[in-house]
């Protein structure tokens, strides 16, 4: 596959106005030093701030900014992907838009890609977030995202990463799977790394994220492992779950027989036993639900050849 550039940069942004001037000058300096041909995308995710009219500006002196705005807020996952589905370079990077992320860092994620890497993935090692709100909830997500997918890594939810082309633009992304894109790619064999990067304080406006997101984070887990491990054999995890619950209904049942003909008791009676079997199996119902509509969308998106964003204008492709 030949590519029109070796580098794109990826940057989704929501209401970054005053972040936007001072990330493109030093994205410039360290992308004009690497000497390499390069392209930076920004996608501006339905921005309610003057965050479109400060690219505008940037794109009409620099042919090398090249714009993306979605017509509403669509979430980062949307933006990420618009940008990587745009991107002409053989290696693509993504980062924030807020200054926390360091372009200095770019050189260094891309030495890792040149070692044969597929994906190299930013470790905010020293991070500079609130730590009951932003770094004791991520500690634990990432922890738990290790283990189910098998791709360890510290830190899933940074945006910094550099990826081969190849294997990003392979990926369909829907919801809120950004973060878990180096567990997504292993099914495709990639070769994944991490590397210690800067963090810096938000200096200009409001974090997009909370604690509340650590839920859907939880759930996306659960879909990352079904993805990985079970999409093409969904009858590995419905069969054995049935199974399971066939087994303890058969087992239950032959205790409640027995307690009801040999020791002459009432089983007629047992609001615990009912309450326990519906919860079990209104679980069940949801999580299957759940994973059955998530692959419906993903399968509607396909037929339909339809993508979960809406493009309002273009600038410089």
């Amino acid at each position: 596959m030949s590519y029109e550039t070796y580098l794109s940069v990826v940057v989704p942004a929501y209401n970054e106005e005053e972040n936007i001037p001072l990330l493109y000058q030093k994205l410039k300096e360290v992308l004009q030093r690497l000497g390499e041909d390069y392209e930076i995308i920004f996608v501006d995710d339905g921005s309610t701030d003057r965050t479109w009219e400060k690219l505008k500006e940037i794109a009409q002196k620099d042919k090398k900014v090249k714009l993306i705005r979605f017509r509403r807020n669509y979430g980062q996952t949307a933006a990420m992907y618009a940008g990587f589905q745009h991107a002409s370079g053989e290696v693509i990077i993504s980062m924030d838009a807020d200054l926390q992320n360091d372009p200095e860092d770019i050189p260094r994620l891309l030495e890792k890609i040149q070692e044969g890497y597929d994906i190299v993935s930013g470790w905010r090692k020293d991070r500079k977030d609130p730590f009951f709100s932003r770094k004791l909830p991520s500690m634990v997500a990432n922890w738990i995202i290790s283990r189910v997918t098998g791709v360890k890594l510290h830190d899933y939810g940074c945006t910094l990463k550099a990826y081969r082309a190849d294997i990003i633009k392979r990926l369909e992304l829907y919801g809120d799977m950004h973060r878990f894109l180096p567990a997504l790619t292993k099914n495709l064999g990639a070769k994944v790394t991490e590397l210690p990067v800067k963090h810096h304080p938000r200096a200009f406006g409001k974090s997009k994220y909370g604690i509340g997101r650590t839920v859907r984070v939880i759930l996306d887990i659960f879909l990352v492992k079904f993805l990985n491990e079970y999409i093409n054999k969904p009858m590995y995890v419905f069969g054995t779950v049935g199974f399971l619950l066939f087994s303890l209904g058969i087992l239950t049942l032959f205790y409640l027989v027995f307690i009801k003909f040999f020791l002459d008791e009432d089983i007629g009676r047992r609001p615990l036993l009912i309450l326990s079997v519906l919860f079990t199996l209104a679980g069940i119902q949801l999580i299957s639900t759940g994973i059955i509509a998530e692959l419906l969308v993903r399968v509607y998106y396909r037929t339909k050849e339809e993508k979960p964003f809406v493009v309002e204008e273009k600038v410089n492709f």
